[in-house]
């Protein structure tokens, strides 16, 4: 698999400078990381949460977890993961676990923790277990310029 089609044309379409980084294959955001040869500060990792609202995209750095009861004082949503069973319809392109944090691509609410807006560069999933999306600062706040900011993550 390669770079979602769907976030490949986003990208374009936005004019945001990026580049494809290839590793080898990883399931989670830690393993993707190191094998990447990256920070883990700097991997934005994008969790799928819901309620009875809809579904919620998080992206915290893959180096935190989420707090779900910080996030529900900040956004005043009670959330639970999503049943990952369910999103294939929902996520059309893209790899379980492989989700970008572009969630109005795919019609979902996304909220970003703070923490990553204070890296220089970030990199994220293109869509698959296999590469990265990597952009600049300028081009992440840009990409997440729609989403909902907060503080929600603590230290893995």
């Amino acid at each position: 698999m390669a770079v979602a089609i769907t976030l490949q044309q986003y990208l374009d379409r936005l004019g945001v400078d990026y580049e494809v980084v290839a590793h080898p294959y990883a399931d989670t955001g830690l393993d993707t990381a190191e094998r990447a040869h990256i920070p883990p500060d700097k991997l934005a990792k994008s969790i799928m949460l819901e309620d009875e609202g809809g579904y919620l995209m998080a992206v915290c750095s893959a180096s935190r977890r989420i707090k779900l009861g910080d996030l529900y004082r900040e956004i005043n949503r009670r959330l639970e993961f999503a049943n990952e069973a369910e999103l294939a319809d929902v996520l059309g392109d893209c790899a379980l676990g492989a989700v970008p944090p572009v969630g109005e691509l795919y019609g979902v609410d996304v909220v970003v923790d703070m923490e990553l807006f204070m890296q220089p560069d970030v990199y994220f999933e293109a869509g698959d277990h296999e590469e990265l999306i990597h952009v600049s600062a300028e081009n992440f706040q840009i990409l997440m310029s729609g989403a909902e900011h907060a503080s929600f993550s603590k230290p893995a």
